[in-house]
């Protein structure tokens, strides 16, 4: 127990130790400036002690911080860089179907084909890489790493300058790659609508040219041999050069006769030249002509198709024997019909 002596207090502390009834104390003096100095050491150092402890922990709570921050922007990162692969594959998906398009335009008549490569036409003055540099838009899934002799990551205080660094890098490669996919985003969006326009149009044009297909004759009317063309001949009653305005085809007697192309019966009557005769309306200006029928199978109004029987071959009207008086009219003008045959 500390105890000091009266004249003795303001000069000194005394500490006396008793070490037994028989034996003398043992007293130890100490100056007051001593004592006060030395407690002024200890609370320093003890000051000091708590404010590095506090530095640790707030520095170990930051790199904890930093790492999580830093796992967080990779898995970003990756899952953006997996995204923006397949943004570009869809891409390359469009610019083929965009090509595509183009073909079927050209061939359906929408576009005159063009001279040159319609899709991957390239040109441009080809500049070496500089020496030790990259690419530039090199792969997605880079990361910037810090240069040789910059400030690494420490407890020690130094590490502020570090964590920004990393982090403001990470930012930027996480702005660039995200900067990337929504452009590439607005790419396909534009180029879809492009696309949806030009495949409407090529619709349009294909439903067109399939009902001009289904219209447009293509086959025999009936199975037999020709025993008249089209054009000038002699005519089988004058024995005079006369103009034919169909093809006669000799035939077997009620041999059944074919619609050429689907169409509208407008008319199915009885001619004093041509006998029994059928009409057929095929649509865009195209008409078809059967006569010398024995008998027809149809009636005007009626819808047919490409194969569908509208008569029987015959010798009525003015005729020298069973056959199919066949004849093709465009915009009200007979063509041959040899060329609106294709078996």
């Amino acid at each position: 127990m500390p105890q000091t002596s009266s004249h003795e207090s303001s000069e000194a502390y005394t500490v006396v130790i008793f070490r037994g009834s028989t034996a003398k104390p043992i007293r130890l003096n100490f100056p007051r400036k001593l004592v006060r100095t030395l407690t002024i050491i200890c609370c320093v150092l003890l000051l000091a002690d708590f404010l590095v402890i506090s530095h640790y922990v707030m520095r170990t709570k930051e790199v904890w911080e930093l790492a999580a921050f830093r796992a967080e922007a990779m898995s970003a990162r990756e899952q953006t860089a997996a995204f923006s692969s397949a943004v570009e594959d869809l891409k390359k998906r469009l610019v083929a179907m965009k090509e595509v398009n183009q073909r079927l335009r050209v061939m359906l008549g929408i576009e005159v084909p063009q001279t040159g490569d319609m899709v991957n036409g390239r040109g441009g003055e080809d500049v070496p890489l500089p020496e030790g540099g990259q690419a530039m838009g090199g792969g997605l899934s880079e990361v910037a790493e810090p240069a040789a002799g910059s400030p690494r990551t420490t407890l020690d205080g130094e590490a502020k300058h570090d964590h920004s660094a990393v982090i403001d890098a990470d930012y930027l490669e996480n702005s660039r790659l995200a900067s990337s996919v929504k452009e590439s985003l607005e790419w396909l969006s534009k180029e879809a609508t492009v696309q949806e326009q030009i495949l409407s149009e090529l619709s349009q044009a294909a439903e067109q040219r399939s009902s001009r297909w289904a219209a447009t004759p293509s086959i025999w009317p009936v199975k037999g041999w020709v025993t008249s063309g089209f054009g000038p001949r002699i005519s089988p009653f004058t024995e005079k050069l006369s103009w034919h305005d169909g093809l006669d085809i000799g035939a077997a007697p009620n041999a059944p006769v074919q619609a050429t192309a689907q169409g509208r019966v407008i008319l199915a009557a009885y001619d004093p030249k041509l006998g029994n005769i059928v009409k057929l309306d095929h649509g865009f200006g195209i008409e078809t002509l059967y006569g010398h029928l024995a008998k027809s199978l149809v009636k005007e109004g009626q819808r047919v198709n490409r194969g569908d029987v509208v008569g029987l071959v015959g010798s009525t009207g003015l005729s020298t024997g069973p056959h199919l008086h066949y004849m093709v009219k465009v915009n009200g003008q007979t063509l041959d019909p040899r060329k609106y045959i294709l078996e």
